[in-house]
């Protein structure tokens, strides 16, 4: 059986309190979920990271969303970060391709809360959590609108839910009513299909990425900024739907 080949890591930022990584789409941010491998553990295989190092838990992107995710080296970083993320001290912008043309810039102020029975989380008027989103568009493609989006509070699937709320979801997210993946035949009017293999779909994982991290250093107190490109995946699906226009 073939070895699963592991995804490149970037590290933004290293030092002797927090490690800030580039983190790339089917890892799993935390360890022990599912069975996956984690990025914590992809870290401690490199040869700048200890097989034992203490990389410690301080916020969490969905497995299949990529870009800028900070972990602590110590308990006194991890408690520092936490403590900013709780009182939403910690800059968060993400950018997000999804389904429709969205008009303008806007807000989504819908409470959220877990559905046990739908499996996921739900916006509702009243019901759950407090919870906002400003989004601003970024580009218009065909099907498709690009946003940035900065949530200003820190619930779990909050960009997702929001999004579908409102009746914009992710391009790519089943869950919250998006397709399971962007296929360019659905666009491209004179699309020729291939007679030797199925079509490729542009993109096929979840169209989120963490654009932007921002927070107080715990050893200085000094504000540091962190940045992701987009990956070429998503990259690549907005050129081509681009092409279109």
């Amino acid at each position: 059986m073939a070895r699963r080949r592991q995804p490149e890591l970037r590290v933004l930022g290293l030092d002797s309190e927090v490690v800030v990584v580039d983190k790339p789409a089917g890892v799993v941010s935390v360890p022990g979920r599912g069975g996956e491998v984690s990025l914590p553990e992809l870290l401690r295989a490199r040869p700048d990271f200890a097989p034992d190092e203490p990389l410690r838990v301080v916020h969490r992107l969905d497995m299949d969303a990529t870009g800028v995710i900070v972990y602590a080296r110590t308990l006194a970083a991890q408690r520092a970060l936490v403590r900013q993320f709780a009182e939403r001290r910690v800059e968060k912008v993400y950018l997000a391709l999804v389904r429709g043309y969205v008009e303008s810039d806007g807000e989504v102020s819908l409470c959220l809360y877990y559905d046990k029975r739908a499996g996921h989380m739900r916006a509702s008027p009243c019901r759950g959590k407090p919870s906002c989103t400003r989004y601003s568009v970024r580009q218009r493609v065909p099907g498709h609108t690009l946003l940035e989006c900065q949530p200003l509070t820190g619930r779990t699937h909050q960009i997702r839910a929001h999004l579908a709320a409102i009746g914009f979801p992710l391009a790519v997210d089943h869950v919250y009513g998006g397709a399971r993946a962007v296929l360019l035949s659905e666009y491209k009017p004179d699309y020729r299909p291939s007679t030797r293999h199925a079509e490729r779909p542009l993109i096929q994982r979840l169209t989120l990425h963490a654009a932007r991290l921002s927070f107080t250093h715990p050893a200085d107190g000094e504000r540091v900024t962190f940045e992701a490109a987009l990956p070429k995946d998503l990259r690549v699906t907005l050129n081509q739907l681009a092409r279109l226009a």
